[in-house]
């Protein structure tokens, strides 16, 4: 899963990013609205955690122009202001939760699962493609019942193609959303050539044939 944390409380910031990478997400910072805006503008994240008071800037101008570009994000909303009138506004401009500070990170956590389970997910946790199913709280994938054995990067991977089925996706778009900021420091994509094999081969052992390369222009996942 890949989130950004709009936060310019930086020991704040760096807390949830450690504690949500744990999980093995991808998390990407911003510390101030025009950094935030420049992210969301150019980026297709899961999950933005923003907060309100951004110092250069309102959160609710963020949400605004998640709105009007009809960006996917779910968005969990966090300021150390409990005014009830910002909470209605930033829900009804099309944040999906509210989170008033000082909070426990497990909960953070918590509403963030909920938030992507309802929104990419219809609020389930298994996801189901014909003979395919992935199980987004064990993190699991299993093919005609069969578990597979999947590295995180594969499991990511997968999760991603199927969330995605249908679309071609860039070799570019998908080093991305696999590592984020640090995708910008490689000097070629041999690393994304290497997991989609490597998915390909163990989802085709089990007669799973999804992963097709669209010459020229990335990868897409569907049936023949």
């Amino acid at each position: 899963m890949k989130i950004l944390i709009a936060e310019d409380e930086l020991a704040l910031q760096q807390s949830i990013a450690t504690y949500l990478q744990r999980d093995g997400n991808i998390c990407e910072v911003a510390s101030d609205y025009k950094d935030t805006a420049y992210k969301v503008d150019l980026y297709d994240y899961d999950i933005i955690i923003l907060d309100i008071n951004l110092v250069t800037g309102s959160g609710l101008d963020i949400l605004k122009v998640l709105k009007e570009e009809k960006k996917n994000a779910g968005v969990l909303i966090i300021s150390a202001n409990n005014s009830l009138d910002d909470k209605l506004e930033g829900l009804d401009l099309g944040a999906d939760d509210y989170l008033t500070k000082p909070f426990h990170l497990a909960e953070l956590n918590s509403r963030i699962k909920a938030i992507l389970r309802r929104g990419k997910f219809g609020g389930d946790e298994t996801i189901t493609f014909n003979e395919i199913e992935i199980n987004t709280r064990s993190r699991t994938a299993y093919i005609s019942d069969k578990s597979i054995a999947l590295t995180r990067k594969e499991y990511d991977l997968l999760l991603f193609f199927v969330t995605n089925k249908g679309r071609i996706l860039s070799k570019e778009i998908i080093a991305e959303h696999l590592w984020g900021d640090h995708s910008d420091l490689v000097d070629n994509f041999d690393f994304i050539y290497v997991h989609i094999n490597n998915l390909r081969k163990k989802m085709t052992s089990k007669g799973a044939k999804y992963i097709k390369t669209a010459y020229g222009s990335g990868y897409k996942f569907m049936e023949d």
